[in-house]
């Protein structure tokens, strides 16, 4: 029997650090990635998660620049835009990938649906900037025209913010599940997933809101119950004081470290921060572990070579 496993991919194996976001680029970047995840097949039937922030923010430029010739769409219609491009490309470069290595494997992407609560405090304090930048005329016209929230963002101009609610619940969960079980390869709750919030005649509604993505992969390990959570990100380990002459990485992390280090403002809300937080979630929730490492490093951080294990207890 494999293993399970929900791999949450980060934004540098869709696009590079100030490279142009071209479709061309990002297939690149995905057929590497694509080799780095068929490498773990052999053990583990896994589900992909991944990001769509910069994609989601390309279309909102592209809508605006074309608003006098088409109406804008909103913000969870664009969500599910980018989920299945990107899910496109990731199936593409996967499945060639397996080709190459002569394994006859399905790989299928899922628009996912991810329930909010419309009560989350969330909806109170929007703070997740999105889209392009605009002057202070057309953010307050904005403002009264569409009733966004705009902020003013360091000089650069204005932009509009939208909510951060917790995931609470996958709608696909099940049909995700009957294909992992079936050994296919899943890509699901791209971008952290559509937000959607439950009427009280049980129908579902889209919201104008972005979810975190690790927060939306530890809930979706959490429900297929998988063995491992696995999180790729830009560094090899976590750290503690990152990027300081005294930096200390990571091997093990308790989940007690990991809320302490945590509430000590060690990972930072806008990068580690969300990624330490869904470990803890999953680790609770399940009693197995988390890990976060490098793309390029998975294969020996799956050995236990390197990366940062969150666990129970030591």
């Amino acid at each position: 029997m494999k293993k399970t496993a929900v791999v949450a991919i980060g934004g540098n194996a869709v696009n590079r650090p100030g490279e142009k976001p071209t479709a061309e680029n990002m297939i690149k970047n995905l057929a590497e990635t694509a080799r780095y995840l068929v490498d773990m097949l052999d053990e583990y039937d896994i589900v992909i998660t991944h990001g769509n922030g910069p994609q989601v923010g390309n279309l909102l430029l592209q809508q605006e620049a074309a608003k006098d010739i088409i109406p804008p769409f909103p913000l969870d219609v664009n969500d599910a835009q980018t989920q299945g491009s990107l899910g496109y490309m990731i199936t593409l470069t996967l499945q060639n990938e397996l080709v190459k290595r002569g394994k006859m494997t399905d790989v299928a992407a899922v628009v996912t649906r991810i329930v909010v609560d419309k009560n989350d405090k969330a909806f109170m304090e929007p703070t997740k900037p999105v889209g392009p930048f605009y002057s202070e005329e057309e953010a307050k016209k904005l403002m009264k025209e569409k009733g966004w929230k705009m902020v003013e963002d360091a000089g650069r101009g204005w932009r509009r913010v939208v909510p951060s609610p917790q995931p609470l619940d996958v709608v696909e969960k099940d049909v995700i599940k009957l294909m992992l079980e079936n050994n296919k390869i899943v890509i699901a709750a791209g971008g952290g997933g559509i937000p959607v919030i439950r009427n009280e005649d049980g129908t579902l509604s889209g919201v104008e809101a972005v979810i975190d993505k690790d927060r939306a992969s530890a809930l979706l390990a959490i429900e297929l119950n998988v063995d491992t959570l696995i999180i790729l990100t830009g560094v090899e380990k976590v750290y503690l004081n990152f990027g300081k002459p005294d930096q200390k990485a990571l091997e093990v992390l308790t989940i007690e470290d990991a809320q302490k280090y945590l509430e000590a403002g060690e990972f930072p809300k806008g990068s580690m921060g969300p990624k330490i937080e869904s470990s803890i979630r999953f680790v609770k929730a399940t009693g197995r572990e988390a890990l976060i490492t490098d793309m390029t490093k998975l294969k020996e951080a799956l050995e236990g070579k390197t990366g940062t294990r969150i666990v129970s207890e030591k």
